[in-house]
């Protein structure tokens, strides 16, 4: 018995196929107008009981093949997985002789969700590392402007620096606290 995510996988894979066989268009081998109608592609299913290759023979998906019983019948269509009653997963075959039932429908499963994740990685890739540059052009636009507010800043504080430092000279100057450069260290004679 196949677990609850074997199963689940193997819905998605057999989902997957259904969906990829309708949208391609497969009905089944083609005959020709030629070809009598007791055919071993027209007969049904449960008359194909001599081995696989005559049941499933030509790529017909309407036939499963069950290694257990060595019987073919038809594919169980109102369900999505056939039955265990009917044939194990593991003992039955469909669509090819050389890989049982559960080993496809893990195969497409696995092959489904690797696509997935490539599209995933893709929508990644494109959203998020293309878009990059264009924020790394904001961030340096915004480091810029920040730049720029900074000199601006810088400048300001300059100018009312030296409007400090002059009305500061004009107050000592006023009050004869102003020191000249000339005079500064000046000798000290003995008298």
């Amino acid at each position: 018995m196949a677990s609850k995510s074997a199963r689940l996988l193997m819905f998605v894979g057999l989902f997957t196929l259904f969906y990829v066989l309708g949208e391609c268009g497969v009905t089944g081998p083609s005959s020709p107008a030629t070809e009598a109608p007791t055919s071993a592609a027209d007969l049904p299913c449960d008359e194909k009981n001599e081995n696989c290759e005559t049941c499933i023979g030509g790529g017909s998906y309407k036939c499963l093949w069950c290694d257990s019983t060595k019987k073919c019948s038809e594919y169980p269509v109102g369900h999505i997985l056939p039955s265990d009653s009917d044939c194990p997963l593991s003992k039955s075959n469909w669509l090819v002789c050389g890989i049982n039932f559960e080993a496809l429908l893990i195969s497409m499963g696995v092959i489904g969700g690797v696509i997935v994740l490539m599209i995933t990685c893709c929508c990644v890739y494109c959203c998020c590392c293309r878009g990059k540059g264009r924020r790394n052009n904001k961030y340096e636009k915004e480091l810029d402007k920040m730049e720029r507010d900074r000199k601006d800043r810088d400048e300001r504080n300059d100018e009312r620096r030296a409007e400090r430092k002059s009305r500061n000279d004009e107050i000592r100057k006023k009050y004869g606290l102003l020191k000249d450069d000339d005079s500064s260290y000046k000798k000290l004679e003995n008298a």
